[in-house]
């Protein structure tokens, strides 16, 4: 959009500490940073953002305004702000300022799912301009910028971006507005440089020209192991369903700017697409972000316990898993967990040697696998309490088959949740020694 400013904007990185907002009086759509409390911890906020106790009455858990609309002080005078839970809703400014805070940034914006944000925010490119989107990202995405996008005029063209910068210069053009990735991306768990991706866009717009907005979907790694804004980026968004609820229970998107253009209108498009969460799944993703720090440090270990036990069996080709260091299957960009993430993450993908004890294809025991485990359910999505497994190219990439990003059918995906690690590795043995 000709609304969104081509300003560098420059994010130091602090040791993963936060500067918050102050929290919003009802009403409030802006909070300037509050210096007193400006080193609290990642995990101090995690358990404190967003849950101030009630304005009211002093309650430690906030009540949830399960509320359409507001009675109004006069004609054209809503009490504090508030008309309508589309436009306003105090259960879900606690949520945006509470993402916005863990994120490091000025203003959060929450959706109805990751979906929503998605849209949103694909739409700060308009007619005639071009998006440039790594090349491995959630088939949903794909299939909204191909099958919707696409069609008002906005062209995507997908790069590699976990090898290098020079593919990212090469692509970036005058019609570039976005440069959107993941990392770790969905389902190749390929890591991003964000911070060196962000000075390959400042540096290229200093030759002349607009500079593109840089967009992370950070869902993968969540703000407790890695926060893109502080890197360089422009808009960071989640879907909330994964990590930062938690618990498998609500679907939600959020995104997180500090480009005051960019909050701009698309506070604007919430509002006016009218794709905003409900109060109830507002408060189950706040009730998710209390703990978001203890789970991701236990979805990590789980995971990387479950990629060393899969790096070491002979009838496992590949394993893909960013904490992973050395040995054949060691991730090529391991050196960005611990710079620029806190740990490998919750996420592993593998494929299967073929063969086996049935003498079947690799995505023959894929298949086999993904419907033999007993604590990881068949099932898509991700970030839950509980481990999940699916085979991304029948299921959430079903929509890129055919593509230039299409899956292979022998990839399997797990979601590590937070249940005992020995027990999970002997799920998983026995699904594989019987596939």
């Amino acid at each position: 959009m000709d609304d969104i400013d081509g300003e560098e904007l420059v994010f130091e990185l602090d040791d993963w500490t936060v500067a918050p907002e102050t929290p919003r009086s009802p009403g409030c759509q802006n909070a300037a940073v509050d210096d007193d409390d400006r080193q609290d911890a990642f995990d101090t906020l995690a358990v404190h953002a967003g849950a101030e106790p009630d304005e009211l009455t002093g309650a430690v858990a906030p009540p949830i305004y399960q509320t359409s609309t507001f009675a109004q002080d006069g004609v054209g005078r809503p009490r504090r702000g508030y008309e309508y839970s589309r436009s306003q809703n105090p259960t879900r400014e606690r949520l945006e300022r509470a993402v916005a805070r863990l994120e490091g940034g000025s203003t959060g914006i929450a959706f109805a799912s990751g979906s929503a944000a998605t849209a949103a925010i694909a739409d700060l490119a308009g007619p005639g301009h071009e998006i440039v989107v790594g090349d491995d990202v959630y088939g949903g995405t794909f299939r909204y910028l191909e099958r919707v996008h696409r069609g008002k005029g906005v062209d995507s063209r997908y790069v590699d971006l976990g090898t290098g910068q020079d593919a990212l210069w090469e692509a970036l053009s005058e019609r570039t507005r976005l440069v959107w990735f993941e990392s770790p991306t969905n389902p190749h768990l390929k890591l991003v440089d964000i911070a060196a991706t962000a000075e390959t866009v400042r540096r290229r717009a200093a030759e002349g020209g607009r500079r593109p907005l840089v967009v992370v979907d950070n869902t993968f790694a969540s703000p407790a192991l890695q926060q893109p804004l502080r890197l360089g980026a422009d808009i960071v968004f989640h879907s909330a369903t994964k990590y930062l609820a938690g618990h498998s229970d609500t679907i939600l998107g959020v995104a997180v700017t500090s480009d005051p253009s960019a909050a701009e209108r698309l506070r604007f498009l919430q509002n006016a697409m009218g794709a905003v969460p409900g109060p109830l799944d507002c408060f189950l993703v706040l009730r998710g972000l209390r703990t978001l720090h203890l789970r991701m440090e236990r979805h990590g270990s789980n995971a990387a316990a479950v990629a060393a036990f899969l790096a070491a069996r002979s009838d496992v080709a590949t394993v893909r898993y960013p904490g992973l260091v050395d040995g054949p299957h060691a991730h090529p960009s391991a050196g960005l967990v611990g710079t620029q993430m806190r740990s490998g993450g919750g996420m592993v993908s593998f494929i299967p040697a073929a063969g086996g004890r049935h003498d079947r294809s690799a995505a023959e025991r894929a298949i086999a696998i993904g419907e033999g485990t007993r604590l990881f359910a068949l099932a898509e999505s991700l970030g839950g309490v509980e481990s999940l497994i699916e085979l991304p190219a029948a299921m959430t990439h079903l929509s890129v088959a055919g593509s230039p990003l299409e899956v292979d059918p022998a990839l399997v995906r797990l979601s590590v949740g937070i249940e005992d690690a020995g027990d999970l590795v002997a799920d998983l043995g026995r699904a594989i020694d019987e596939a």
